[in-house]
Order: C-alpha cells, then structure tokens, then sequence
C-alpha cells in the first residue's frame, strides 16, 4: 500500500485527493490531506462581503465536510519538508511520512512586505480584513479612495478590477459618487497584465470616471500623512487605501530546494512534478508558473496530478490527459449586474465577449454551487 500525502485542504487538495479516493481502491493507497485550518474558505466570495452582498461566515465549511470518508485529515502547520527522507514534520513534532506528496498550500498575503501598507492600507483577501472592510465602507461618507495592488504576484488576478467596479457602483447608490474620487493603480503599463481584459476594463474604468495610474509599483505607504508612493516616483493622497498585498508562497517553502526564496515551488508547467521531482506535483496557487493563481487553475490541474499518481501505482501508460494545458476560467465582475468571462490555455489567449447579465448571472449561481460541484468533484 502506499503513503499519498496532499498537504493543503483548500480547492486543489481537495480535488486530487476525492479524485484519487475514486479512482484508488482502499487496499492501493492511504490517502491523507494536512490542512493548516479546520475551515475550507471560499475565497472569491470575501470580493463581495465589504459590500454586504455576502457574509463571511457563510463562506466557510469544515474541510471534513468535503472529504470522502476514507481519506484521513489532520489539522497542523507543515513546518518542515524533508523531501530526502519523504516526511514532513509538523508544528505539534509529529512526523508524516509518504510516498507521493501533493504540495497544494496556496499563497499568503504579505503586506508587511511594503512599508507602512499594514498600518494605512486595507484589503479582502482573507475572511478578517474582507469583514474589517466591511465596517469601514458602512462608515464611509467620501473621500479620496485609492484602490490597486500593491505587488506582483497575488491570487484572483481581476479581483481588484472587480473591487474598483463594484466599489463605483456601492458609492453610487448611496449617493457618494460626486463626494468620492476614485484612482486605480496597477505595476504594468496597463491596467491588467493580459491585454484582452484591460482592452475590456479601461474604456468601463475611464467610462465611470474612476482616475487610472499604471507603472505605479507601491514602494511605501506613509499612513499618518494618508500617502501611497510608488517606485517611480508617483505621490497619492488617499483617504481611503484598499490595496492588495504582494503575496508569498507559505513559510516552509520559503528557501526550500524545491522553491524560491519566496516560496513558489518550482514546478514542470505540463507535468506539474515539483522541479526533478517524480514523487512530488505541486498545484494551484503554490506553483511558479506564470499563469493565474486562481481556484479554477487548481480545478483544472488536480485530475491531471490524479491520473499521474493512479498511473504510477498501477503500472500505467500515462494517457494525454496526464498533461495541463494551461487551462484557467475566471469570471470579471464588471458592477451593474454585469460580467464577463475569460477562458484560455497555453495556447490559445483569451478572448472576452462584452460584459453582460448573463454572465453575471451565471457567476451569482457558481458561487452558491461551489460547494457542490468544486472541492468534491472526483474528475
């Protein structure tokens, strides 16, 4: 029998390990998952909690919940990867030993990284600051509003557009658009790193009167003056900061051998093995490859790291579905009860139609059936 060992209990663990407990009868494998929190968050959901379109709360469910029975769960921090001797250490000194190991740990918000962007700055990007915000905006009367990111990478690649739209539109119908200046910030000579989408996002942004500052790389926040300033110079009062954080990969990997300094495992695009690797894949947000760190990039990469291991246990060929194309899907909330949607892969760069109801629609949905049809799909 052998050891598999998915360390992360969000979207992409979740997924390899139901595919694996389909696919694996119990007497081929122990299939275990660590999850750092006994909650599974569904992260796209905090977008819309500032705005009290949603309630934290209802954003979480037991890991547990959505594993199959026989897969073990234990709760801990990975402090340590010995991937010489195939074990992790946790925080409490247990040690866990496997024969294939899936590294689906996700990214962390690092505003420390900036100066002075925890002490003047704001942001959604976990179930605290997504409700802290909300407090803020039920207080909100107007002002200078400054919303962008702060450093590059960061997960949910258009959240902050969406934030910027759904933000005007908050304003809007409470009566504050005329007392509200509002400016968007981006590192890139564009609004958005894909050319597609910001062809699609500049005309909204310029449309509803919202300010556009690109090259604007966030080097310091001074919170007691209200100034954000950029590597280039650029100065920005604000009365009100929502920026996101630049993001790292989680503590152990950070130096590890198998990543970067700041933790992105460096890891095979088609594949998904962890560098030389064969006994170690890495998905998700986690990975150094440079495509979106979104929830869907996960869903379409697990079953390919699935299919791998069933492969290898059984002596299989490996099939072309052991390949991940790139796939991504994300939708782009645009405000007014509209959105896009963009889909694309290695080889075939997105295309976005106009922003619609439909779409908007269809993204409303998903997020009620994510539950469902994501973190317990077994592809």
């Amino acid at each position: 029998m052998k050891n598999i060992l998915i360390i992360g209990g969000g979207t992409g663990g979740c997924i390899v390990a139901n595919t694996l407990a389909k696919k694996l009868d119990d007497d081929e494998a122990q299939i275990t998952v660590i999850s750092a929190s006994e909650q599974h968050h569904y992260q796209p959901g905090w977008l819309y909690v500032p705005f009290g379109r949603e309630d934290a709360r209802s954003l979480t469910r037991p890991v547990r919940s959505l594993l199959k029975k026989q897969i073990n769960l234990l709760i801990g921090k990975v402090e340590q990867l010995d991937n010489e001797n195939q074990q992790v250490i946790l925080d409490n000194g247990d040690t866990v030993t496997y024969d294939y190991l899936v590294i689906a740990t996700g990214s962390v918000p690092c505003p420390q990284d900036i100066p002075g962007l925890s002490e003047g700055g704001n942001h959604f990007y976990t179930e605290k600051d997504s409700f802290a915000l909300y407090q803020i905006l039920q207080e909100f009367r107007g002002g200078k509003v400054v919303i962008g990111v702060g450093g590059l990478p960061y997960k949910c690649p258009v959240a902050p557009l969406e934030f910027t739209f759904l933000f005007e539109e908050f304003i809007k119908e409470k009566g504050l658009r005329d007392k509200t200046e509002i400016t968007y910030t981006f590192p890139l000579n564009a609004v958005f790193n894909i050319p597609s989408v910001a062809e699609v996002a500049e005309p909204i942004l310029q449309e509803r009167n919202i300010n556009i500052e690109t090259f604007f790389n966030l080097e310091e926040v001074k919170a007691d003056e209200k100034k954000a300033l950029s590597l280039e110079g650029t100065e920005l009062d604000y009365d009100l900061l929502i920026m996101i954080p630049p993001h790292r990969g989680v503590p152990f990997l950070q130096g590890h051998d198998i990543a970067d300094a700041k933790g992105w495992v460096k890891t095979n695009k088609q594949t998904l093995h962890a560098g030389d690797h064969k006994n170690i894949w890495a998905l998700g947000d986690t990975t150094d490859i440079p495509i979106s760190k979104a929830g869907s990039t996960a869903h379409f990469e697990g079953p390919v790291i699935a299919k791998q291991i069933v492969a290898d246990i059984r002596g299989q060929e490996l099939g072309e579905d052991c390949v991940y194309e790139g796939h991504v899907m994300c939708f782009l909330e645009t405000g007014y009860s509209k959105a896009s949607i963009i889909d694309f892969d290695y080889s075939s760069p997105p295309v976005l139609k106009a922003p619609n109801a439909l779409m908007h629609y269809q993204k409303m949905a998903f997020n009620k059936a994510y539950w469902y049809l994501i973190p317990t799909a077994t592809i």
